[in-house]
């Protein structure tokens, strides 16, 4: 005799078959209980910690540039990582539940861990409108809303513009991405951030120029204090 949660699981399985769902970072078939991701490449992401680490090596490369409460990146950015895969599939083909995914996974960890303690709201770090228009969305939005999601948290996408349109940070150098977002970042309504504690989220850190221009736009506020947390970061070499 067949129950209502053995024919669902017929019809799953029926619908597997003519519309497979592929994990996302090796393209392998993700069976029942999987989702987005499969465990295989799961397990391969290594994971920072730096969540459990005060003055983790991600907090240290922001000493002296700008204040900040705490730090934490989920993964290390490897060029052909699972990570990167994984991201380059959000950021450039538009699929969006692997933000979503992304953000709830590492969100469980900092929920777990109490990083969001003390947190008041999520802010990601914004594009310029011509790219916004151009890729349709933006990327650290979509893994604050699974991070929000997780943490309950009120997410702004909308918190932070960039109001000078800035050339690609790629193969720049440290100097030369800071001097690329010197002054690029403005709050749209300083009165949402005043005398909050804010998240603010990216999904790749490389040098932090990119996140010191936010914080800085954002210190202009009164009471204002800033976190920050990324799906990945370069390895950082310890001050």
């Amino acid at each position: 005799m067949f129950s209502w949660k053995n024919i669902i699981r017929l019809l799953e399985d029926f619908l597997s078959l003519l519309f497979p769902r592929l994990c996302q970072a090796c393209g392998e078939h993700l069976v029942r209980n999987e989702d987005v991701v499969c465990t295989a490449c799961l397990v391969e992401i290594p994971r920072t910690g730096y969540h459990k680490i005060p003055d983790n090596d991600l907090e240290k490369n922001f000493w002296g540039r700008c204040i900040i409460e705490r730090a934490a990146a989920y993964s290390y950015y490897r060029q052909g990582s699972k990570i990167q895969k994984l991201i380059h599939r959000l950021k450039y083909k538009g699929i969006k539940p692997v933000g979503i995914f992304l953000g709830k996974l590492y969100g469980t960890s900092l929920n777990e861990s109490g990083f969001f303690d003390g947190i008041d709201l999520i802010c990601p770090v914004p594009l310029h409108r011509s790219k916004l228009r151009r890729r349709g969305f933006n990327q650290s939005a979509v893994i604050c809303d699974g991070l929000a999601m997780v943490s309950g948290l009120p997410h702004y996408p909308d918190g932070l513009r960039r109001k000078v349109r800035t050339a690609t940070q790629t193969r720049r150098s440290r100097i030369g991405r800071w001097q690329n977002v010197e002054g690029s970042v403005e709050v749209a309504d300083p009165q949402i951030f005043t005398g909050k504690h804010i998240l603010l989220v990216d999904d790749v850190i490389t040098t932090g120029s990119t996140i010191e221009a936010c914080v800085n736009a954002l210190k202009e506020i009164e009471g204002v204090r800033v976190s920050v947390v990324a799906m990945a970061t370069v390895i950082v070499q310890s001050v």
